[in-house]
């Protein structure tokens, strides 16, 4: 018996270390691996496939996209600047904004003598389409350090330069075609927060169209009022009776009616709160007025504004040679 189980045992470790040498053989084999990467290759051709396809819709659809884009009227936006510690911070903000919106035409106005390197630089790298002008207010006309910004009309002087610029462009093209009879004229100060929807929304103006504003005149926000579609009042809690209680931001102009009525501009010395009053009081009634947002029921765009810096420690640094670089353009 001990004979017969100790000849078992070698018989099966014979056996085991005969399979674990073959196994070993096998690892130094060449295997034929083709089988095996026809469904991988097969699935590699079929990914391929659809990415040609892919990219030959991607193709035939640039034609449609941008006949598209071209067919949208050009909205131009007048933007008034100055310089400031935050200037080139606001620019940036908006201008990336701007970027996203077919068709537009930024006309940058600079409050100066001259045109600054800081704006030239900022807007040749922006990628976007502009103008860029400038036009220095009137020492009378500024505001001093202190003052409260209400105090006087602000920005008069270079919505009026770029209103100049529209008409000589408009009369250089013979005041005719689409890209003027249709085109749109929007007011944008640099420290205001725009949707992008609010840009769809006045790009068929035919002659003004109106919408809300939000914080702006010590409330949540301003608007028309609107009943039967027709703008009937203005929800404002200053002054209600001025011929247009509207802010700024609230409103666009066809760019026709800016070449019907070439006398309309805006008045530097006009009462505070009667700027708007004073551009738009020739050119349309209330009753013309075209309400958007949703008949005036949407806030699309919001008179925000950024804090002054402190310079504190900058100044105390300066005293002690140790300012910051001024080359670094902020």
């Amino acid at each position: 018996m001990k004979l017969k189980l100790k000849t078992v045992f070698l018989l099966y470790f014979m056996v085991s270390l005969m399979g674990l040498v073959y196994a070993l053989m096998q690892l130094g084999q060449r295997c034929d691996c083709r089988e095996h990467d026809l469904p991988k290759d097969r699935t590699i051709s079929q990914l391929r496939g659809e990415l040609h396809k892919l990219q030959e819709q991607m193709r035939k659809s640039e034609p449609t996209k941008a006949s598209k884009k071209t067919s949208l009227p050009t909205i131009y936006v007048i933007t008034p600047t100055y310089a400031r510690l935050v200037q080139k911070a606001e620019l940036t903000r908006l201008s990336q904004t701007f970027l996203h919106v077919p068709q537009l035409h930024w006309i940058l106005v600079e409050d100066a003598p001259h045109k600054t390197p800081l704006v030239r630089d900022f807007l040749a790298a922006s990628g976007l389409t502009y103008t860029h002008l400038h036009m220095l207010t009137p020492k009378e006309r500024k505001l001093q350090e202190g003052d409260p910004t209400w105090l006087k009309p602000r920005g008069a002087e270079q919505r009026n330069e770029g209103l100049r610029w529209l008409r000589e462009m408009a009369a250089a093209a013979g005041g005719k075609g689409p890209t003027i009879e249709r085109a749109v004229v929007y007011f944008a100060d640099d420290d205001n927060t725009y949707s992008l929807q609010l840009f769809e929304e006045m790009q068929y103006t035919l002659k003004v169209s109106v919408w809300p504003v939000g914080l702006v005149g010590g409330m949540k926000f301003e608007r028309p009022v609107v009943e039967n579609g027709k703008v009937v009042r203005f929800h404002t809690g200053w002054r209600p009776s001025r011929p247009f209680p509207i802010d700024m931001a609230g409103f666009a102009v066809s760019l026709k009616l800016v070449l019907d009525n070439p006398e309309a501009r805006f008045d530097g010395d006009a009462q505070i709160g009667f700027l708007e009053s004073s551009f738009l009081q020739n050119m349309v009634t209330m009753e013309e007025l075209e309400p958007k947002a949703d008949m005036c029921n949407k806030v699309l765009v919001w008179h925000t504004r950024t804090e002054k810096p402190k310079m504190k420690r900058e100044e105390a640094l300066i005293k002690q040679g140790l300012g910051s670089d001024p080359n670094v353009e902020v």
